[in-house]
């Protein structure tokens, strides 16, 4: 019980501390901003919390949206259809998911050695499509999605929400959310139960490629360009995301409101270490004592209660 509210609690802590500290926190532009920051770590995360439950990891998410996002523009560029701008990004994403998991579902690499590969294979095959350089004519409208307000509420937050809730169904209510968390939990016992553990394991990096794809486009959107270069370690803070909302990197453990959380604690982190004036070069170490805090403390705790 105490893993799930420590999360929930650092944030209102975190949240009540930058508010006594800067009077600027509290502003309705300052939190706008918070929300459209880490959207795209948020719904990243949502897909990296699939993959941890399901006892893998991908290191090529920040790649995967930088690919996804040139090709969406690209598309928009050459067409000028939002609509299959998106869908391009989105099935990019998808498709480079797809391929990472069959890789480690059905030849057996290990997740941590397959994903470092296709990051660089993704990556370097969009700076080769691009030459490195950005699409920079998408049509005006697309800002919408990254920068966009419905009825006072900046849209992307409603594109978050939708996500989250779909995520959350997913895994709570459905076969492939029961597998993964089976996965995650004890392979073997998983595969001599009967688990399809080939078409499973793929389709859980499949989804965390497509939701990338659409992080990749919300990423697009709020820069107006889709850069080739973008997500350069994002892949850490959405790992950081997961982990730091009570995920486990053994596999079976996560929750999808555990994941909000974390991201909004490293976005808070970051937007307080602004308004603060604190050196931006401190998130990074930041980010990386809170994730060995985190796995620190799962540790302690799983030889507490015996379980391995």
């Amino acid at each position: 019980m105490m893993k799930r509210l420590l999360p929930f609690l650092t944030l209102i802590l975190l949240f009540a501390g930058l508010s006594l500290a800067t009077p600027n926190f509290l502003r309705s532009e300052n939190l706008s901003a918070v929300v459209r920051q880490t959207a795209v770590i948020n719904v990243m995360a949502l897909g990296m919390t699939l993959v941890i439950i399901s006892g893998g990891i991908d290191l090529s998410v920040g790649a995967i949206l930088a690919l996804s996002g040139f090709v969406g523009c690209k598309v928009m560029e050459t067409d000028s259809s939002i609509a299959l701008g998106l869908a391009a990004g989105l099935a990019a994403g998808a498709a480079c998911g797809l391929v990472t998991g069959t890789l480690i579902a059905r030849l057996r690499i290990n997740p941590f050695i397959v994903t470092l590969g296709m990051m660089g294979v993704v990556r370097g095959t969009a700076l080769v499509i691009s030459h490195g350089l950005p699409v920079l004519r998408v049509p005006p409208a697309f800002r919408f999605l990254g920068e966009g307000t419905l009825a006072g509420v900046p849209f992307v937050l409603c594109v978050l929400l939708i996500c989250a809730a779909a995520v959350h169904v997913l895994l709570e209510h459905t076969r492939m959310g029961r597998y993964a968390f089976a996965i995650g939990s004890n392979p073997e016992a998983a595969l001599y139960a009967g688990v399809p553990m080939v078409f499973h394991t793929t389709a859980v990096y499949a989804v965390c490629g497509l939701l990338t794809g659409l992080a990749g486009m919300v990423e697009a959107s709020r820069l107006a360009a889709g850069q080739p270069t973008a997500g350069q370690g994002y892949e850490l803070q959405a790992i950081a995301a997961v982990v730091i909302g009570g995920g486990s990197l053994r596999g079976g453990e996560g929750s999808v409101v555990g994941t909000l959380i974390g991201a909004f604690i490293m976005g808070l982190l970051a937007n307080g270490s602004d308004l603060l004036g604190i050196s931006p070069y401190m998130q990074q170490a930041i980010i990386g004592a809170a994730i060995i805090a985190a796995v620190l403390l799962d540790e302690l705790r799983k030889r507490r209660t015996g379980s391995h």
